[in-house]
């Protein structure tokens, strides 16, 4: 009995121990990644009103609608440090004096951007605003009675 005592490799030498150790300490290692994943970055919250917000859909609908009624195009144009907006209608309709743009990040709300643009003539308008960080961006220009929806990648 005791020689086979002394045949028998140390328990850190078992490869079968390892294989037992291995996936709970696998699932622990994962579970704190995740952890740290969502302490470190923030993907929005779902909107408490989701029903009366997907009502309001046809409202939406209908301004996007009104800009093409009214022959609205816009053109975004962003520099280091200014946005620039170009809007013009092929039926002649006068623009107005101010816009509301918003730049949505496609998959992250927490880099989106709200300004008020006024226009400085010719249909020109922009304001300053610090550069936009790479991604896919949907940019709303919009007023009460209108809204054009562009998109831009950076």
């Amino acid at each position: 009995m005791n020689d086979t005592a002394q045949c028998r490799p140390p328990w850190h030498r078992e490869p079968l121990v390892w294989l037992v150790i291995a996936f709970p300490l696998a699932a622990v290692i994962g579970g704190l990644a995740t952890l740290a994943i969502a302490i470190h970055s923030w993907d929005g919250l779902v909107v408490d009103d989701y029903y009366k917000k997907g009502l309001e859909i046809n409202k939406v609908l209908a301004r996007d609608d009104a800009a093409i009624a009214a022959g609205f195009e816009a053109k975004v144009l962003l520099d280091a440090d200014r946005v620039a907006i170009i809007l013009s209608s092929t039926h002649g309709t006068t623009p107005p004096a101010g816009l509301k743009v918003s730049f949505i990040h496609a998959t992250r709300a927490g880099l989106d951007r709200n300004l008020d643009l006024a226009r400085d003539g010719q249909g020109h308008y922009s304001a300053p605003m610090t550069p936009l960080p790479p991604g896919h961006w949907h940019v709303h220009i919009e007023t009460p009675e209108w809204r054009i929806i562009e998109q831009i990648r950076r």
